[in-house]
């Protein structure tokens, strides 16, 4: 019965993903709704598959072009693009990045999980200036997914033990449950 859930769910994803990604975010809080509602023994198994949708939502944005402002497919900035995907889960996270300063719950790096966002300094000012989603958790090598604004200047895929991300990194924070 798991199982089918699952499938039911993620197929149920794929169509809103592929319905949503030819217009701009409108906000869909039927989406999480559907994912938590399930049974309450089911929670775990719910958290990890809205986890990987996150991720797997994201990720179809590999590429897209870092944009100053932006919030939909044709341009991300940074917290534009971690706004967007939660968004269309209907999660509620700030739209600019120095709101994260005192947003979500505070994870040890060691203990992040995918879908966790990780928050940074400014390279220019020693104030909140980027975050990310967590994709691959590993603790200080854990990879994230984010709208760089570096030589690269698109969404993109980096690792945190990089030494531009380690030396700028602050917190890691979860706004899902378990």
């Amino acid at each position: 019965m798991k199982i089918i859930i699952g499938f039911v769910l993620f197929a149920l994803a794929a169509v809103i993903f592929a319905f949503n990604s030819s217009r701009e975010i409108q906000p869909n809080p039927e989406n999480a709704e559907t994912i938590l509602s399930l049974e309450a023994n089911d929670s775990t198994e719910t958290d990890l598959f809205l986890r990987d949708s996150l991720e797997q939502f994201g990720k179809a944005f590999l590429g897209v072009p870092y944009v100053y402002g932006g919030t939909s497919k044709s341009g991300f900035d940074c917290s534009g693009f971690v706004y967007y995907v939660y968004h269309e889960f209907g999660i509620k996270v700030p739209r600019s990045s120095s709101q994260f300063a005192n947003f979500g719950k505070e994870v040890p790096i060691d203990s992040v999980k995918k879908g966790d966002i990780l928050v940074f300094l400014s390279p220019t000012r020693n104030a909140i200036g980027h975050v990310g989603i967590v994709t691959n958790p590993k603790g200080m090598e854990s990879e994230f997914i984010h709208a760089s604004s570096s030589k690269e200047m698109k969404v993109m895929i980096s690792s945190l033990n990089h030494p531009g991300y380690t030396r700028r990194f602050v917190k890691a924070i979860t706004v899902l449950g378990n």
